[in-house]
């Protein structure tokens, strides 16, 4: 028997105030949520055949994939508007993930209190991280590949009071609260993933390794080699791995 499905859901976002779909592959299993590259789309890792790579683990139920909108280019790539425009975009999507798409996974899933899973490449990577370091009493596994993991590039003469909490280079340096840290160290099982080849760049994330390991939260850094490239044939074979072989399902 095959649990794999592909639906398409879309609703008007009160926090973004606009229309935003979500794509579902799978009826049963651990839910696990993409975050798009750069300005992509919903559609992107199945346009990028990583759907077909997880497919196995969808067809026997151990994942159920969620896959939603960027909005960098309305906000960080938008070279249109200020820089804390940017940021109140932002804000606005972390508002959409943490109020709107989780409450949808957990309802889908039949299960109001499970944990979700993030993934993402490139920009999407720093989406993934950002978002379970914020959230991690909602998602409890990171896996980010090829990532940036600091806001200042995109974020020069920004000036948002909100920019430091969105940015886990600079608040992960300073956690030391009773709440979030805990969880960070006890509950979440974080990879950060990057090659060493063409258009890669490893010390990004080996500069986020170090943070992690000084406030003491556990995580793998695994830096693969220099024939590694920034590209979607890199990622398709991280998350074959990592899905297939590494994580506990």
């Amino acid at each position: 028997m095959s649990f794999y499905t592909r639906d398409i859901t879309a609703w008007h976002s009160p926090n973004l105030n606009e229309p935003m779909e979500i794509v579902k592959y799978g009826r049963w299993g651990r839910p696990l949520l993409f975050f798009p590259t750069a300005a992509a789309d919903y559609l992107e890792y199945e346009r990028f055949q990583v759907i077909e790579v997880l497919r196995p683990f969808i067809e026997q139920g151990l994942i159920k994939v969620y896959s939603i909108n960027s909005i960098n280019q309305k906000s960080w790539m938008n070279s249109k508007v200020s820089p804390n425009e940017k940021m109140s975009r932002q804000i606005e999507w972390d508002h959409y993930i943490s109020e709107e798409v989780v409450p949808f996974i957990r309802h889908d899933c039949r299960n109001a209190s499970v944990k979700v899973a993030v993934a993402g490449a490139s920009f999407g990577a720093f989406h993934a991280f950002n978002t379970i370091c914020r959230y991690p009493q909602l998602f409890d596994t990171c896996l980010a590949m090829s990532g940036f993991y600091d806001l200042a590039p995109y974020a020069e003469d920004c000036e948002h009071p909100e920019l430091y909490f969105h940015n886990p280079s600079a608040y992960l340096p300073n956690l030391d609260d009773n709440y979030y840290l805990p969880l960070l160290q006890q509950s979440c099982d974080i990879h950060i993933l990057t090659g060493q080849g063409a258009y890669e760049a490893p010390d990004e994330s080996r500069r986020i390794s170090a943070i992690l390991f000084d406030r003491g939260i556990d995580h793998n850094l695994d830096i693969w080699g220099h024939d590694i490239e920034h590209d979607w044939p890199t990622w398709r074979k991280m998350l074959r791995h990592y899905v297939g072989d590494r994580l506990n399902w």
